[in-house]
């Protein structure tokens, strides 16, 4: 009896989507994460690329002054990568919140469950990311889009 492996992503597999910059934008962000993650077979928690990018489309969301986010969903390179686009030219920071507060750990939860987060500026704005690693496995071939800066922000695509 022969036995393979699953396969991995080796091309890079994108989707974009555009919502407008309301509440109602963020179930609808997490439902095209998980689909895409179903969808390419992806081998992350759906459940915490849900969460992430409700956090990020939430800051966005706070923060935009825009009519609209753009949420890039891509999988190449053992990771899966959201990037939440938006007009505000504000760029993200951790804040210190005491222990009981409602609000103010989500890029700290970010930074905790992700295996990369940053942002970067755009031509309309900024984008912030995070990324999940692929467990362990047969390394996916090279190719896709590679990270765009850091937590810092000092790069860009």
């Amino acid at each position: 009896m022969n036995a393979t492996a699953p396969t991995r992503t080796t091309e890079l597999q994108s989707r974009r989507v555009q919502l407008a910059s309301e509440p109602a934008a963020v179930p609808e962000a997490r439902g095209q994460v998980q689909a895409a993650i179903r969808s390419w077979e992806v081998p992350v928690d759906p459940d915490a690329a849900a969460l992430l990018t409700s956090e990020l489309v939430t800051n966005a969301i706070r923060h935009e002054a825009g009519e609209t986010i753009v949420v890039v969903i891509s999988c190449s390179r053992g990771q899966l990568r959201v990037d939440v686009h938006d007009t505000s030219r504000s760029l993200p920071a951790m804040a210190n919140a005491p222990a009981d507060a409602e609000t103010g750990r989500g890029l700290l939860l970010v930074a905790t469950l992700s295996a990369e987060w940053g942002f970067y500026r755009t031509p309309a704005g900024k984008a912030v990311y995070f990324t999940l690693a692929f467990p362990p496995g047969p390394a996916p071939a090279a190719g896709g889009r590679g990270p765009q800066g850091s937590a810092r922000g000092d790069g860009e695509p």
